[in-house]
């Protein structure tokens, strides 16, 4: 036998079990109350960061981090699956599982990558993970698929095996693209307490040549920068990734200039992506309609307090989901906005409106639709006359009123303010943002998902996401005003149907 032949097998055995380990629970998994109606989600078990995001003949494809074998962080895999409208996804078998040395280990395995389409060959770069002797070894390597579903591991792997002196053992996440004739990509790393991101470039996605530092930290950026991905964007490029060491920010971006002769990459303008407390390591796509799309993980890792799980304990067969796809657009102002994709309002199904009225001092509303848990809500206040100290909605209200989420705004301050100190006796934490009234308006399109909530405020100028996890019976939407009135000028919602 061949070593290649070997190390097919190798590969076919260890997936062949782990799609077998998830074969036996996804009934029982799907019929779990708690999962999400619309958000994409496994069919069983633990994922987390979005991988290898591409449309490859005519479909999306999303790869993800994986354990198969646990609700819990384990040794990574990368799940797979597909669609053609972004929404209505198709579960595929595991795409890649540890079975070499330099991946095949409980702590480690096949880490985040990305894809591309190397003539018609769809291609996965990866970070294979091992710890020998306590330390951590992390490389870059292949794995190419002729038909989008079975992939065979590159015989040459790693590709790249060291990281640079620049670099650290911390190096991952590869993020791959072609400019020009050259395949091009950034790689995560720190040195010395500040976060980088690598670059390299290669005439073929297997000799790959070490060429500089892109970006990095100036010691206010994060110790480390996880997840890199790097874009053109309207005449500019873009940075995006998930910082540790950053406390509450989870998600970056950078603006600027790239000039590929020095390998240099220089920004003016910087914000967040996200500012909620779950929505880590978004990764983008080009599609085909020439918009820019990013995806993430439904949760993170540094908000998270160590003494509780990623999810309660309700939740049997598993963990972790992806947000709503969402647009990147370059603003008039230079930063970015954040669009959920218009795709998901083919979901919608019973719809109300709702004319003006004026929500007067220390008054609460409660409001007849939207009464479910997979619902999506549109409302703009006018700020012009308003003397409210505080307006917002309580989401999710028990008939008893003990357990609520508050999404409110504070028009003297312009803060935006997320509460889920009382959602359902497990959750925690205040969430506070800067939200700008856009033209003395104030727009908030709210998405609810069972156990999630997404906020986009003006226009995708600001975005918070949350996980919540309410009691099934906690339905109840309210409307209120504290300390002065507000008027409401359209409020529209709808059920959004299951797409599971």
């Amino acid at each position: 036998m061949t070593l290649q032949k070997a190390r097919l097998e190798r590969h076919a055995q260890a997936l062949a079990k782990a799609n077998a380990a998830i074969a036996a629970i996804r009934d029982e998994a799907a019929g779990e109350a708690s999962r999400h109606k619309y958000h994409f989600m496994p069919p069983a078990r633990w994922l987390n960061d979005p991988n290898g995001l591409i449309q490859f003949k005519g479909e999306y494809h999303l790869f993800y981090q994986y354990n198969p074998y646990g609700n819990r962080w384990g040794a990574m895999h990368w799940g797979h699956a597909k669609s053609k409208d972004l929404v209505h996804w198709e579960h595929l078998p595991i795409a890649l599982a540890p079975s070499e040395p330099y991946d095949l280990d409980e702590r480690g395995g096949c880490f985040s990558g990305s894809a591309v389409d190397d003539n018609g060959v769809l291609t996965l770069l990866y970070t294979g993970t091992v710890i020998r002797d306590g330390q951590v070894i992390q490389t870059q390597c292949l794995a190419t698929s002729t038909d989008g579903i079975h992939f065979e591991k590159y015989e040459g792997n790693p590709v790249i095996a060291l990281p640079p002196e620049e670099g650290s053992a911390d190096f991952r996440d590869p993020k791959v693209w072609k400019h020009e004739d050259t395949w091009y990509m950034v790689v995560g790393s720190c040195k010395e307490g500040r976060g980088k991101a690598l670059l390299y470039r290669s005439p073929d996605l297997r000799k790959w040549e070490y060429v500089s530092v892109l970006a990095e930290s100036d010691g206010s950026l994060g110790t480390m920068w996880e997840c890199p991905d790097f874009f053109p964007l309207a005449g500019r490029h873009v940075l995006l990734f998930s910082p540790m060491g950053m406390e509450n920010t989870t998600t970056v971006y950078l603006v600027g200039d790239m000039d590929y002769d020095s390998g240099k990459f220089t920004w003016d303008v910087q914000g967040e992506i996200d500012f909620g407390f779950d929505y880590y390591a978004p990764q983008s796509l080009l599609d085909d309609t020439g918009r820019r799309l990013i995806i993430a993980w439904l949760n993170s890792w540094d908000w998270m307090p160590w003494f509780k799980d990623f999810a309660p304990p309700v939740q049997k067969y598993w963990c972790g989901s992806m947000s709503i796809p969402r647009t990147v657009e370059l603003d008039e102002d230079g930063k970015l906005k954040f669009l959920p994709v218009a795709e998901i309002t083919s979901l919608r199904e019973e719809g109300q409106v709702s004319g003006v009225q004026r929500i007067g001092k220390d008054m609460e509303i409660v409001l007849t639709e939207p009464v479910n848990e997979a619902w999506e809500m549109i409302a703009e206040f006018d700020l012009e006359n308003c003397d409210a100290e505080e307006f917002g909605f309580k989401l999710r209200v028990s008939e008893d009123r003990t357990q609520e989420t508050v999404l409110s705004y504070f028009p003297a301050t312009g803060i935006l303010k997320f509460d889920r100190s009382r959602s359902d006796g497990w959750s925690e934490g205040v969430c506070t943002c800067k939200l700008e009234a856009f033209h003395n308006k104030l727009k908030l399109h709210i998405f609810m998902d069972t156990s999630v909530v997404e906020i986009y405020g003006n226009e995708g100028r600001t975005v918070m996401t949350h996980n919540i996890f309410p009691h099934p019976d906690s339905m109840s939407t309210l409307l209120f005003s504290r300390g002065g009135s507000v008027k409401l000028t359209s409020l529209k919602s709808w059920k959004l149907r299951p797409v599971w």
